[in-house]
């Protein structure tokens, strides 16, 4: 099999139901792809989800946990040196371009370095160079953004800005924007690749990342959303110890009719992150190339948008941890579209691309082929675990555990836990209803939370459960 041309693209806070009318071009896409319905990244925050999705390795296996905003907490923030990543692997014979948002931090910063093998077009620096050249503003600013307290290395409470959900038009146009950039920049590089070497792109997108400031039309494309029912909802048995954190002190602000009016702007940039995908797959049918290249659409996380009450990720409710995942494969592959309903996780992706593009995966990774399930061969169902260890800081913790029946999270801060248990066949696609003190589940959870610390143990997580842990939760929250 020649080398095929590989285009990951990869959204910024997408929830996995956000897609409807008003996304043609990634409806098309999914049409034409097999789509894993039940795919999770590995943590709820940008860096960690982006350190594991490029490496096929857990963020405690990567060392990178948090978006490194506190100085003393900067080491885990980074992807340690020397860990292969999807680019590290492919761009000695694949033309190597990166565009977008650069959240993959690795300590050796191979994206900075003179000899880089990779074509990096990072936002970073380039997007300020761009709006001081043209005489316009970045989106957003301080009245996108709130008060929020932040628990720095589990003894100091900061005041951090972080994003709310307030609305506004970007009046500077789509060139200016976020992905308009991004989308653009994407198309020169297409256009400026080696063409005697297959392609490797990966195109990072913000939207629908905060701030929800849009320009026209897509601010004002979606007129109204239905609501799932769990918007604006704080379900009872859920965990209080997310008013500690930003999802919680945020999100409980805000009414289900709030919700109602952010929606739409939320739906109109994923409306505005369409058309940029529509751009690159209408450039790749303009070279020729689209029925020759593997195109992976996903996202780094999901958006909570008020379900729970709660606003942004960095929880493990289905909309924060679930996210989309496709691959379009050539045509010469003879993979039919088709869905899949077994649960997969972001660290399976680059040892799926490995396999496919015939490229031998690093040792030891905790990621694995998806390709059996993909080519719709029996496949061994493998639990899910993902962490959240904080967001600029260590300090808030969650860990969890899915398999094809249960999903189970403990969720920490400073010297609480809790625990929630939900169905995870079906029967509670909200997760409004926490089983963790039912009487009869003590068993289930008591088994769930061993392989939750033998996974943590294997992959040198820093976070310890205590083995009474349940048991304490049942003593302070039971009846």
């Amino acid at each position: 099999m020649s080398k095929p041309h590989i285009v990951v693209i990869m959204a910024d806070q997408l929830r996995y139901d956000a897609l409807g009318a008003h996304t043609p071009h990634l409806s098309a896409l999914a049409a034409q792809s097999v789509t894993l319905d039940r795919a999770y990244c590995a943590s709820p925050l940008c860096l960690p989800a982006r350190g594991a999705f490029f490496t096929g390795r857990y963020p405690s296996a990567t060392g990178c946990l948090i978006n490194p905003w506190e100085p003393s907490e900067q080491r885990h923030g980074h992807v340690r040196a020397g860990t292969p990543s999807l680019y590290s692997l492919l761009e000695g014979d694949w033309d190597s371009w990166h565009t977008g948002k650069q959240h993959l931090l690795l300590e050796d910063r191979p994206d900075k370095r003179d000899d880089a093998r990779t074509h990096w077009l990072s936002l970073a620096g380039n997007y300020d160079r761009h709006l001081r050249e043209h005489g316009k503003r970045k989106p957003g600013g301080p009245a996108f953004q709130g008060i929020v307290p932040e628990m720095a290395r589990g003894t100091r409470t900061r005041a951090m800005r972080y994003s709310i959900p307030m609305t506004g038009i970007y009046e500077e146009g789509f060139a200016h924007f976020f992905d308009g950039y991004i989308a653009n920049r994407t198309i020169e590089a297409l256009r400026d690749r080696d063409t005697s070497k297959p392609l490797l792109l990966n195109a990072m997108f913000v939207a629908p990342h905060p701030p929800l400031e849009v320009p026209e039309p897509w601010y004002s494309r979606v007129r109204e959303a239905r609501l799932p029912d769990n918007v604006g909802v704080w379900a009872e048995g859920q965990s209080p110890l997310q008013l500690y954190n930003l999802p919680g002190f945020v999100g409980s602000r805000y009414t289900r009719e709030d919700w109602a009016r952010i929606w739409p702007v939320y739906l109109g940039l994923v409306s505005l992150l369409d058309d940029c995908v529509g751009m690159i797959i209408e450039e790749l049918k303009r070279q020729g190339i689209y029925d020759e290249t593997l195109i992976v659409f996903t996202s780094d996380h999901g958006e909570m948008l008020g379900s729970h009450g709660l606003w942004q990720k960095m929880c493990m409710y289905e909309e924060s941890v679930r996210t989309p995942l496709w691959f379009k494969f050539p045509a010469s592959a003879g993979l039919a579209p088709r869905r899949v309903a077994q649960p997969a996780s972001a660290i399976d992706v680059l040892p799926t691309i490995c396999d496919y593009a015939g490229v031998p995966a690093p040792a030891g990774l905790d990621g694995h082929s998806l390709m059996p399930l993909l080519r719709g061969e029996p496949a061994e169902a493998r639990d899910i675990f993902i962490q959240y260890d904080g967001n600029g800081a260590r300090g808030n913790f969650q860990r969890c555990i899915l398999d094809e029946r249960y999903k189970l999270i403990v969720d920490l801060f400073k010297d609480e836990l809790y625990i929630e248990l939900y169905d995870a066949s079906g029967g509670d696609p909200q997760e409004m209803t926490n089983l963790s003190l039912e009487p009869d589940k003590g068993p289930i959870i008591e088994l769930m939370l061993a392989e939750l610390r033998e996974h943590m143990a294997a992959t040198g997580d820093l976070l310890h459960l205590p083995e009474a842990a349940y048991e304490t939760f049942v003593q302070r929250y039971g009846a």
